[in-house]
């Protein structure tokens, strides 16, 4: 089973070495999206707290899977245990290349990855700008 993390309040450390559990209202989209990841085996699973950093969603879940047909898996699943559970169908981006693939759930936007992928872009780095302390 894989380990759910948050991305800790000090930027720069990666999701492998985070340790705090991800707690996600029982029933929420948030628990779903990141119990259907765990169940379909996606790795290093980070949720990102946008509140206060874009107006676009209320958190960001990062993933990654194996190969490119897990990421499509995984997205595909994803997708369809979102609409199963009465939140609405979900936009799906990528999902021909699979090596990024974002899916738009409303409030939560989720980006699947390639390991090498996920390297590259780095997008916890990048969304944790607003996480560090005032000197």
């Amino acid at each position: 089973m894989t380990s759910l993390q948050s991305l800790p309040v000090d930027t720069g450390i990666t999701p492998a070495s985070a340790s705090a559990s991800i707690s996600a209202a029982p029933g929420s989209l948030l628990e779903l999206v990141l119990r259907s990841l765990d169940d379909d085996q996606a790795q290093e699973i980070v949720a990102i707290p946008l509140e206060g950093k874009s107006s676009v969603a209320d958190h960001m879940v990062i993933a990654s899977g194996r190969s490119t047909r897990q990421v499509a898996a995984i997205a595909q699943k994803l997708a369809e245990r979102i609409k199963q559970g009465g939140f609405g169908n979900v936009r799906i981006e990528g999902l021909p290349a699979a090596d990024w693939v974002l899916i738009d759930a409303g409030d939560i936007v989720v980006h699947l990855f390639r390991p090498e992928v996920r390297s590259f872009y780095n997008l916890e780095r990048m969304w944790a700008f607003g996480d560090q302390g005032v000197a």
